[in-house]
């Protein structure tokens, strides 16, 4: 599955479909391509129905991600569970080494994450002048002062801190996290997907709040999707040919 991507890395093992990050000589760090490749296919994923759970992790144990690529900008927003792409299905996030900046809204974001026990998260753009805010909705998920400890303080966490506060789930011996969270993956693929859907929908929808940039980005993601659209280029045609368009919905 992974010809067509060159950032990424991307699998299946079983029902559960793994995407890894793959620029392991550049810490992971996520370009445009990166991020433009775990959308398109964690979107493949989400629309294959024998694939039912994701891992999101990356390539070798030093980083998971120092971030966004500065050399290269992404739109981060493309490869943010649900903001770039949405899923009724479980995703577990896989973390080893260092998890930096935008990366620790990607494991964040995710249903459930297990970490190698030398990982270690960190935002600093506080000291960097620079953010791109979705780490807003981190007081969201772990409890509010130690949230802003990470964001206002820019201090690092290690996985046994991460585990005690709810930002992992489990920390497991180094290199050991993607097979926790395959296995983890597998065993949820034998549940009833209506209800583990139900589930998650209810908790993303209705009861986790979304952060100011989290929805500018999920609207941004909306636009983006009608810019890009068959009906879109039919309406230019169609007023460039002075004549009535013929829409398709897609």
């Amino acid at each position: 599955m992974s010809d067509s991507y060159e950032h990424t890395r991307v699998w299946q093992d079983g029902p559960v479909t793994i995407v890894s990050l793959n620029r392991p000589d550049k810490g992971n760090a996520i370009s445009r391509r990166m991020a433009e490749e775990v959308q398109r296919a964690m979107l493949a994923f989400d629309a294959d129905p024998a694939q039912r759970a994701a891992v999101l992790t990356a390539e070798g144990t030093k980083a998971f991600s120092f971030g966004a690529d500065v050399t290269e900008p992404p739109e981060l927003w493309r490869a943010v569970p649900n903001v770039g792409w949405q899923t009724s299905k479980p995703l577990v996030a896989a973390v080893e080494g260092w998890c930096i900046g935008g990366a620790m809204v990607l494991a964040m974001m995710a249903d459930l994450c297990v970490c190698g026990a030398k990982a270690r998260f960190y935002y600093p753009e506080a000291k960097l002048g620079l953010t791109g805010g979705m780490i807003a909705a981190l007081p969201s998920r772990i409890p509010h002062k130690i949230a802003m400890e990470i964001m206002l303080l820019c201090r690092e966490v290690g996985a046994e801190r991460a585990a005690q506060v709810g930002l992992v789930n489990e920390v497991v011996p180094e290199g050991e996290a993607l097979a926790r969270a395959i296995a983890w993956g597998r065993e949820m693929a034998g549940f009833a997907p209506l209800v583990t859907g139900a589930i998650k929908r209810m908790v993303v929808d209705e009861i986790l709040p979304r952060g100011p940039s989290e929805r500018w980005a999920l609207q941004g993601a909306r636009l983006s999707a009608i810019r890009e659209s068959e009906d879109f280029r039919e309406g230019v045609a169609a007023f460039r040919d002075k004549r009535p368009p013929a829409f398709k919905g897609r």
